[in-house]
């Protein structure tokens, strides 16, 4: 007699939403992926053609003897011999670096300073609050610009709206730009003139200091000097640090004022030669660009020192409201 099986037969379950979806998984991440990169594209190719591969080949020609009018085969490398110069024999490199500093360690302090002061006073309700921001905003909108400058230097030539002014009081004034102690004291005012974009970023800050506390400080009798150094400072500490990276950074990078009001010379008697106009000098003038690039690496590396150390002494000063310092 035929036996037959009992055992029930293997049931295997359909493939469910989760098994189709584990499988289509990487697929899709991989298309994902794939159409990040497209979208990517045009910044990562910007980013080769006009930073990358100019900065690689910079460093390169900082270590050779290239002078832009000579073919490239005639170029030969010299090795640190234009560090070596830059730093022992060529008299205006450290002339121009006081200069910079000079500009720098001058114009910042004093544009912060009145950045602020003045969004301290925009930051009080009265009619025409924005009319008077907008103004006050207006020159950092022109920024750089040789327009700008062209306007300065005919302000502050001998027949200058500025000797106008103080031809009113019985002042007799110079021609400001030509003389080398005052040259670089109006670039540096021109610098000052530029406060908006800080001033903004110190308005958005000031609008998040609670009210509460100066209520507060009220009620225990402080003071407006008081409140300022005990509130709005620890505060506004963290823009005021972001404020002053991005306008040291600008300081140091001072060229377009100088440019135009020494016609491309530092003049006079190199009082406005900013680094980067003799910077500009030795490549574009003197066409030494093999120096010039020497140069540009060690300003690069210069202005990413200072602000490693400005980031280092930040733990200090800077105080967050979440108490992470």
């Amino acid at each position: 007699m035929a036996v037959t099986s009992t055992r029930p037969a293997q049931h295997r379950p359909p493939a469910g939403p989760a098994a189709s979806g584990r499988r289509g998984r990487p697929a899709r991440r991989d298309s994902d992926g794939a159409a990040g990169y497209v979208f990517l594209s045009p910044w990562l190719l910007g980013f080769l053609a006009i930073t990358a591969i100019p900065m690689m080949m910079s460093l390169y020609l900082s270590f050779t003897n290239y002078d832009v009018l000579s073919d490239w085969s005639s170029m030969e490398w010299i090795g640190f011999d234009n560090y070596r110069q830059m730093f022992t024999e060529d008299p205006s490199f450290w002339h121009a670096v006081r200069v910079t500093l000079t500009f720098a360690l001058v114009a910042t302090p004093l544009k912060l300073a009145a950045a602020l002061g003045v969004a301290l006073l925009l930051n009080r309700p009265f009619r025409g609050a924005g009319v008077f921001r907008g103004l006050f905003y207006l020159p950092s909108l022109l920024g750089g610009s040789v327009a700008l400058a062209i306007v300065w230097v005919n302000m502050f030539n001998r027949d200058g709206a500025f000797n106008s002014f103080l031809g009113w009081f019985g002042i007799e004034g110079k021609a400001w730009v030509n003389d080398p102690d005052y040259a670089l004291g109006t670039l540096i005012l021109l610098a000052v003139w530029q406060f908006g974009a800080p001033m903004v970023i110190f308005l958005a800050g000031l609008k998040q200091v609670p009210v509460e506390l100066y209520e507060a400080a009220s009620v225990d009798g402080a003071g407006p000097v008081r409140k300022f150094f005990n509130i709005t400072l620890p505060i506004l500490s963290p823009v005021i640090f972001f404020n002053l990276v991005l306008e040291t950074i600008n300081g140091f990078q001072g060229f377009t004022s100088a440019f135009v009001l020494s016609n491309g010379t530092g003049g006079p008697v190199d009082s406005t030669l900013m680094y980067t106009l003799h910077l500009y000098i030795k490549g574009f003038t003197e066409y030494q660009m093999g120096y010039a690039s020497a140069m540009a690496w060690v300003f690069l590396l210069t202005i990413g020192l200072l602000t490693v150390i400005i980031f280092r002494t930040g733990k200090f000063w800077v105080h967050y409201s979440d108490g992470d310092d």
